[in-house]
């Protein structure tokens, strides 16, 4: 008896209730994206034609999307042979970033406001940057604005390297992000960089700090696999807390670790790329004992098709998946859970290059039961609670069981 969760990064499937408070009205990852492909609009030398995720179709995407009010999309209209439980949930923390999302599938939500830096240039306090540089040893920074890290590390990498000042960015998330060349900057010189720039951020209650490593030039830019987030803590005792203090085996995959602070993060696979990740959670899988949790995050959908409002990179690595799920279905006994979510939107078709507030796919799978729907929920710790109800570990603070006093099994 285990339980997997999944979380497909930004794969949201409709504008949230209260998506119009954060300017994302009529946004839909999932539905956006299947337009768009029966249009052609995703069609390039890797994929073309209508979205094909057929195994997600038959844990019950459609049916999740159509629940989430989402209207009908090319492709999640069809008739499929249903195998798992299906539903979608709203998120109850404030913002629409990693963190909370994260934190609130594993049973904490966020209730209170993290900090931001405008959207101004430069963003970043004049005391914060000076006293970095001055703790740091630095002869100063670049960029010090909100942007698409992408584009900026492109466009500042060769007067990085010339100058040694470090490319610090911010984002619509409550982020300070620090990009510099993993060889010539040095990744340690980085890593020791974020961790003063994390002691600094402190008082204004930023999220996350995260290291941004990169090789080449602009020329030939490419981001390297050594990311690190350096996350504050959950403020209180989250699902992966409560099966590490059970004694429970955990399992965490991607940067599960650096979301939650390693704090009951237990074993730590990570990866670069979907189809390492995924290789890592078969793995995880495969080596997961008897009542154990693991805990997956697929980081690329967001990262790097998301956020750079690739379509037709989304719809790639969306059937990429889909065609490697029935590998780890097959590893699922009888008496597992396996529940497929998100953390939040990030629509490619949307203006700007920010997140999106949407609500999240909930795609179980238990062997033993039978096709349902898990309707609509409130919050996405209904995730943890459910995890915790199968394990038979102690109540959560947050969250109800998708099945409540009853076993589907």
């Amino acid at each position: 008896m285990r339980t997997l969760i999944v979380v497909l990064d930004s794969v949201g499937i409709g504008a949230a209730p209260d998506a119009a408070q954060y300017g994302d009205e009529g946004a839909d990852t999932i539905g956006h994206i299947a337009t768009a492909c029966a249009l052609g609009k995703a069609d390039n030398a890797e994929r073309a034609g209508p979205l094909v995720v057929p195994n997600l179709m038959r844990l019950g995407l459609a049916e999740a999307h159509r629940l989430a009010g989402g209207r009908e999309r090319p492709n999640l209209d069809a008739n499929v042979s249903l195998i798992g439980q299906f539903g979608c949930a709203c998120e109850t923390s404030k913002g629409k970033d990693t963190q909370s999302g994260h934190w609130e599938l594993a049973g904490v939500p966020v209730p209170f406001d993290w900090g931001y830096f405008p959207r101004t240039r430069p963003c970043f306090p004049p005391a914060l940057i000076s006293e970095l540089c001055e703790r740091a040893a630095l002869p100063g920074v670049l960029g010090n604005c909100h942007a698409s890290g992408t584009r900026l590390i492109a466009e500042l990498a060769d007067e990085h390297i010339a100058t040694y000042r470090p490319i610090c960015y911010t984002s619509a998330d409550s982020v300070f992000q620090i990009a510099a060349h993993e060889e010539i900057f040095g990744l340690d010189r980085l890593y020791r960089v974020c961790e003063i720039a994390r002691s600094l951020v402190d008082p204004l209650n930023i999220g996350r700090v995260i290291a941004r490593p990169f090789l080449g030039s602009s020329t030939d830019l490419r981001r390297t696999a050594n990311r690190r987030d350096y996350a504050v803590a959950p403020p209180s005792h989250t699902l992966l807390d409560v099966a590490t203090a059970a004694k429970r085996d955990v399992v965490t995959i991607g940067k599960i670790a650096d979301i939650f602070a390693c704090s009951g993060t237990g074993r730590v696979l990570k990866a670069d790329g979907i189809g390492a990740l995924f290789d890592r959670t078969l793995e995880g899988t495969a080596s997961l004992a008897d009542g154990g949790l693991l805990f997956a995050n697929f980081v690329d959908f967001d990262s790097v098709f998301g956020h750079r409002r690739d379509i037709s990179g989304y719809a790639n690595a969306l059937e990429d998946f889909d065609r490697r799920l029935p590998t780890l279905l097959a590893q699922l006994n009888n008496d597992d859970l396996l529940i497929i979510t998100a953390d939040h939107g990030c629509d490619p078709t949307w203006p700007g290059s920010d997140h999106t507030r949407e609500q999240v796919p909930i795609l179980c799978l238990h062997p033993a039961s039978a096709p349902r729907s898990v309707d609509r929920r409130t919050t996405f710790a209904d995730v943890g609670a459910t995890a915790a109800s199968h394990l038979d570990l102690p109540p959560l603070n947050s969250g109800t069981p998708f099945f409540a006093n009853e076993r589907p099994y």
